[in-house]
């Protein structure tokens, strides 16, 4: 979907955009994303709602720069400035990896509500990072001066080592660019080097004041986080319903759209107005 409009967020932009008509559904993408994983989504959701996508702050098509604070713990109030400037109150939301975390920390640290929530692969416990990002996280400033080509292939690795099935140039291209020449590099690890486990630990015993319906899904595959982290977050989570999905890593929408379209539809109908 195309991101549109832009929202100023503390002299940043944010680029925006939705689609579709009825109830609102926001999806939240996650790292080392953009919306653009919910190409194959989000015109399936808009037939029945309207579906309003971002890219994190530091993502995507939002605002790269030196200096900038792209942590978890800004994510969250972004998102919660978002859905103020949208006029939303309650909700559907959809949010895989990081926005996960974005989406649990927004619900419980600032008090937004959602009609329901439905987590893919998310980042909710600690210890966080694939090993990548622990490789890297202590040594962003050496990582962000390696030779483009070199960088290239370490994202290119990086990306493929998340989704079961092999993207085609096209499809990885959507994943690379973002991060790619003088800006993006320097972006690609500046939003590594503030990944920190404070993040999750801050709201990891209040998983279970979570106060609307919570699906989750998970693929049998995924390498970056393992399913018995999937697990223990359901046994947090009250009520939420954990699902499997065989032969799907850690990006879902890339190894089985289908699966994720189905599901949120069976969410949106079988939640309590």
């Amino acid at each position: 979907m195309e991101l549109t409009e832009t929202f100023t967020f503390r002299g940043d932009r944010v680029r925006w955009g939705a689609v579709g008509d009825g109830d609102p559904l926001v999806l939240l993408h996650g790292t080392p994303f953009s919306s653009v994983v919910w190409r194959r989504i989000a015109p399936h959701l808009a037939r029945r709602r309207r579906v309003v996508a971002f890219d994190l702050l530091g993502y995507g098509r939002s605002e790269q720069r030196a200096g900038q604070d792209v942590s978890l713990g800004v994510q969250n109030e972004l998102f919660a400035a978002l859905l103020d400037h949208w006029g939303l109150r309650r909700p559907d939301v959809v949010a895989h990896d990081f926005g996960g975390a974005t989406a649990l920390r927004t619900h419980l640290l600032d008090g937004r509500d959602y009609r329901t929530l439905t987590l893919i692969d998310p980042v909710a416990l600690s210890p966080t990072g694939s090993e990548l990002v622990r490789a890297a996280r202590g040594h962003a400033d050496a990582y962000a001066a390696l030779p483009p080509y070199v960088h290239e292939a370490v994202l290119r690795a990086y990306v493929d080592s998340g989704v079961h099935r092999t993207l085609d140039e096209t499809e990885m291209r959507r994943y690379l660019d973002p991060w790619t020449g003088e800006v993006g590099q320097a972006a690609f690890y500046r939003q590594i080097a503030q990944m920190h486990d404070r993040y999750t630990d801050d709201i990891a015993d209040r998983l279970g004041d979570v106060r609307c319906p919570t699906t989750i899904l998970w693929g049998a595959r995924d390498g970056w986080i393992p399913v018995a982290r999937g697990h223990d977050l359901a046994a947090r989570i009250p009520g939420a319903d954990l699902r499997v999905v065989d032969d799907a890593g850690h990006l879902l929408q890339e190894d089985s759209p289908e699966t994720v379209v189905a599901t949120v539809l069976e969410v949106l109908d079988g939640a309590p107005v």
